[in-house]
């Protein structure tokens, strides 16, 4: 038996004061709450994280790694390597608020069925981070962050994807969480397994919350519990890089959960047709990327 409730794993990749921040937040918090462990899997970081956390935190464990296993490589990882009960996924770039590691804890110890709660997550400016979503659809996908949602801001489609006709104040079950901070009840993994290795980053959360529903647990929301989230400070650094991982796991994502719903003699279909709806999406936001590029060399004196 494990002697821990929870590890809580982070991936680290080239965020040296943000992961620096997240651990000063966790060790605060381990100071009233001695029932969890933090783990931390480096991602062969060239910015010297691995040696602060050595040298300033050295209550936390650190799996060193000599190439990036990405989001998904390394929690899963670290929920092998876990000495906790229960795993929780947590980014580089967020600040735990006091109490919110006992709390979801305690969420998912007093719920038998629940499999995945996540916290009210917060833009460092305060805002609301809209962490908890339906699950995604074609339709959405093509409102959101395109032409066309610039066009009708306030389609129904993304409104609804996104759940702004919820207040985000209340405690409820939702379609899925960010995997920003996502609490993994044991039965779950066990049940499941870890995140899907497919997914280098993006769409795993989603992904994992789809098969947790599937495997008869419950996805909570808990808003009593509030992380705060910088969002892209590790995925910033390679943002063209990072918008073809994206869309390569939205078209995972859509093969592996929504074309099989179709009928089997138009799922080819519908397949070719993702896949070039995909591909047109992440060119124009490459295209966008190097324009953009151009005229600060431009403008640059």
């Amino acid at each position: 038996m494990p002697d821990l409730s929870l590890t809580v794993t982070i991936c680290s990749w080239n965020t040296v004061n943000d992961l620096r921040a997240c651990l000063a937040s966790l060790r605060e918090e381990s100071e009233t709450n001695r029932d969890f462990e933090v783990l931390v899997i480096d991602n062969a970081s060239s910015d010297g994280s691995p040696d602060m956390v050595e040298s300033e935190f050295p209550e936390f464990r650190q799996l060193r790694q000599s190439e990036n296993l990405g989001f998904t490589g390394g929690h899963n990882l670290a929920i092998q390597e876990r000495r906790g009960r229960h795993v929780a996924l947590l980014n580089s770039d967020t600040i735990v608020h006091p109490g919110a590691i006992a709390a979801l804890l305690a969420y998912l110890e007093q719920n038998p069925r629940v499999g995945v709660v996540g916290p009210k997550l917060l833009n460092p400016d305060g805002s609301l981070q809209f962490s908890c979503r339906r699950f995604p659809n074609p339709v959405a996908a093509a409102f959101r962050n395109t032409f066309l949602g610039r066009l009708f801001p306030n389609n129904r489609f993304v409104s609804a994807y996104l759940m702004h006709d919820f207040d985000h104040s209340q405690t409820r079950e939702v379609d899925w969480v960010s995997g920003a901070a996502m609490f993994i009840r044991s039965e779950v993994v066990e049940a499941i397994g870890g995140l899907d290795p497919e997914y280098f980053m993006y769409c795993e959360d989603t992904d994992f919350c789809k098969r947790t529903w599937e495997a008869g647990y419950s996805v909570v929301y808990l808003p009593s519990a509030v992380i705060t989230h910088a969002i892209g400070r590790s995925t910033d650094r390679v943002a063209n890089k990072m918008i073809v991982r994206f869309h390569r796991s939205m078209l995972r994502y859509y093969r592996k959960h929504i074309i099989p719903q179709a009928w089997p003699p138009f799922r080819p279909f519908f397949y070719v047709l993702a896949a070039l709806a995909l591909f047109a999406r992440a060119g124009i936001f490459l295209a966008k990327n190097g324009l953009d590029a151009l005229v600060r060399r431009i403008k640059k004196p």
